[in-house]
């Protein structure tokens, strides 16, 4: 286990050093989100019965926050590396394709919860949300946090450029994260969005985390939980088997 805990050790170190841009600046941004849709919307909308929008709003944009920064640390750290040609350092070593994901994933869980939790350090305080079930909030954390860590870790083994990687999250990754729920109920959304909404994984991993603080979601907890946990082992698989074949990384 040398190897798996110096790369996550490394890893760690890595977003640790620059804390004020990988830490700091996410927290400052979604206080500003708060402040401007929950000054805006606090008198205007209530999506849940007992619950005023501002506390609803909070936890919609902390496990944006997880989200985010979980995939933006694995894959900018692995295509900074490819880019500037230390990878090889991290190849050399006889590191399993097992010590790899787990190191670099395990690192993104770890930035996307400390950012998470500095997001409801500094919000919790403006809305006040309860805890109905704490356990899902932990279980859906984590897994979001697994997940785009490991869309992070398939980003930076496909992408050859930054230009490549910037396309994969502004197409993908920020807009799904956008329009899963995080300022609105898809209840209020016209019929075919709804559907829409019901094909986006994200959607499930932040309608899943709300209902631990509040007891109520759009969507069964459980289904929600099904349906993240079958999307974390399909792309941890296929995180693993680029990394067993070394696509895009030994050849």
């Amino acid at each position: 286990m040398t190897g798996f805990q110096t790369l996550f050790y490394k890893e760690v170190l890595r977003f640790w050093k620059v804390a004020t841009q990988t830490l700091t600046a996410p927290i400052v941004t979604a206080m500003l989100y708060l402040m401007i849709f929950g000054h805006v919307l606090q008198e205007h909308v209530q999506v849940y019965p007992g619950v005023t929008y501002t506390a609803f709003l909070i936890p919609g944009l902390v496990m944006m926050s997880v989200l985010q920064n979980s995939f933006a640390n694995s894959s900018s750290s692995l295509i900074q590396s490819k880019i500037t040609g230390n990878l090889v350092f991290v190849l050399l070593p006889p590191l399993s394709h097992w010590e790899l994901y787990g190191a670099y994933v395990l690192a993104a869980v770890v930035r996307g919860l400390a950012v998470g939790l500095g997001v409801f350090a500094i919000t919790a305080w403006v809305g006040r949300p309860s805890f109905v079930a704490p356990w899902w909030i932990v279980i859906f954390a984590l897994l979001g946090a697994g997940i785009l860590g490991t869309m992070g870790l398939i980003a930076g083994i496909w992408a050859e450029k930054f230009d490549q990687l910037a396309a994969f999250q502004n197409f993908l990754i920020m807009p799904a994260t956008f329009l899963a729920g995080v300022f609105y109920s898809i209840h209020s959304l016209p019929p075919f969005w709804q559907a829409v909404s019901h094909v986006n994984p994200f959607f499930y991993m932040i309608d899943g985390f709300r209902y631990g603080f509040f007891g109520q979601s759009d969507i069964n907890p459980l289904v929600s939980l099904a349906i993240v946990g079958s999307f974390f082992v399909v792309v941890s698989g296929l995180a693993i088997q680029l990394l067993r074949s070394g696509y895009k990384l030994r050849h």
